[in-house]
């Protein structure tokens, strides 16, 4: 039985338009949490 190839540089996958639809969503979430946190502060908001 042969080995399969393990080699590191055979495949290198790409990022494709999925993952700059991830990074999208996240700074889209990290965006709305920090307004909101802004906006609940006006109303002196604390946490805990």
């Amino acid at each position: 039985m042969s080995r399969r190839n393990s080699d590191s540089k055979a495949a290198k996958a790409t990022p494709d338009v999925f993952v700059g639809l991830l990074f999208v969503s996240v700074a889209s979430l990290i965006t709305g949490i920090i307004l909101l946190v802004l906006e609940l502060n006006r109303y002196a908001w604390q946490l805990g």
